[in-house]
């Protein structure tokens, strides 16, 4: 009842408001909303050019002609190829980190249907293509000489980390496996991510059907108990 009353007074007060105020608040989110998509695309052209080109050769114009967008709007909303590349780093690992808690949230609270939920997730389409695995790539090839870079993934990389080390200790005690959880957990993301690295190279013989074959393998040779 409280909340019904809240309501009806914000309306009220709304409409109480001049005709002026109640356009420009319409404006305010429209300009808000504008930024957002601009910002989407001149991220999306990034993925692209660095896809394209690697990571040295993307430039700031090649972004704009990418985007379809004036050079100018470029510097507006990211005033360097650096803060532009960061953005696109932080934008890239946020939708990896949804994508793999979401599949792990699917799963349920079975350990081993959430582990495999995770190596499913590397193989879905909407994450793992070419263009995507490219700029991933890209990235990781600066990561090294790039501090700003490492203290992003770092943190990220870690607690993904420990799911898996969590989830395969789980599975140690519950199928009396004789393996190390920490080592165990390092071999799983070794393979996941030498499996990137082939189908970013373009093996003839690694797709990602095969590619998740040989992840389905792996979990089957690991955890005999569990996936049979």
């Amino acid at each position: 009842m409280l909340e019904t009353v809240t309501l009806m007074k914000n309306a009220e007060a709304r409409e109480a408001l001049p005709e002026p105020a109640r356009k420009g608040d319409a404006e305010k989110r429209g300009r808000k909303a504008s930024k957002e998509v601009r910002q989407l695309q001149l991220i999306e052209a990034t993925i692209d050019s660095l896809a394209k080109r690697g990571y040295a050769e993307t430039t700031m114009a090649d972004v704009a002609d990418g985007a379809g967008l004036s050079r100018g709007i470029v510097n507006f909303h990211f005033e360097s190829k650096e803060k532009l590349l960061v953005a696109t780093l932080q934008y890239m690992y946020d939708e990896y980190s949804a994508h793999w808690r979401a599949a792990l949230q699917k799963a349920g609270n079975d350990p081993a249907r959430q582990l495999q939920a995770l190596v499913w997730a590397d193989f879905d389409r909407s994450i793992c293509n070419k263009r995507k695995l490219a700029a991933w790539c890209a990235f990781w090839g600066e990561a090294k000489s790039r501090p700003t870079y490492q203290a992003l993934s770092s943190s990220r990389d870690a607690y993904y980390q420990q799911v898996f080390i969590d989830l395969c200790a789980t599975l140690k005690q519950s199928g009396g496996y004789a393996y190390e959880p920490q080592v165990m957990a390092l071999a799983l993301s070794a393979m996941l991510e030498g499996l990137w690295l082939r189908l970013m190279m373009g093996t003839e013989d690694t797709t990602r059907e095969t590619a998740l074959q040989a992840a389905n393998a792996f979990l089957a040779a690991a955890f005999p108990k569990h996936y049979g």
